[in-house]
């Protein structure tokens, strides 16, 4: 079971980049969360994500060298779909109509996860050196912190911020 978690439903395992196949496969989940209880469930969710992640990597890891193994990606999901939590609150707040995630919100999400998440700046990869499974994860959220901010500051400069 903490095999098919850790993947997200085998996703880190297909062919190349897996930590991008996990936060793709994040995706549809976020859209789905938000959908059917909007922010509050998706952000419950995140949190959930990040403690089973945080269990299940450390089950995975328990005993070998490699500590960050690429297949596990449910570090990635709880990193996406934190990148999206001021996305679906400011649709929350608002009572908006609308009911699922704007594309260019989870494409622009998605692209700033995955450059903050390579490129690593500090703090994330200072998390990312540590030799642990709650390391796995937390430099996940600390390059969701990075994306989340910027994707905020882009839409609000899009939706007519600062004029």
């Amino acid at each position: 079971m903490t095999r098919f978690l850790t993947t997200w439903f085998y996703s880190g395992l297909l062919p190349f980049v897996p930590g991008t196949w996990g936060s793709a496969a994040a995706l549809p989940f976020a859209v789905a969360l938000h959908a059917i209880g909007s922010f509050p469930l998706l952000m419950s969710a995140t949190v959930v994500v990040f403690f089973v992640g945080w269990w299940a990597t450390a089950q995975e890891t328990r005993g070998k060298e490699n500590h960050d193994p690429g297949e596990i990606v449910i570090d990635e999901v709880a990193g996406q779909w934190l990148t999206l939590i001021p996305l679906s609150y400011v649709l929350w707040s608002h009572d908006s109509a609308v009911t699922i995630l704007p594309w260019p919100g989870l494409v622009g999400g998605f692209i700033l996860f995955r450059l903050f998440d390579i490129l690593k700046p500090w703090p994330v990869s200072w998390a990312d050196k540590k030799s642990t499974a709650f390391g796995v994860m937390f430099d996940d959220i600390l390059a969701a912190i990075y994306a989340g901010l910027l994707l905020s500051l882009t839409g609000y400069i899009a939706h007519g911020g600062f004029s």
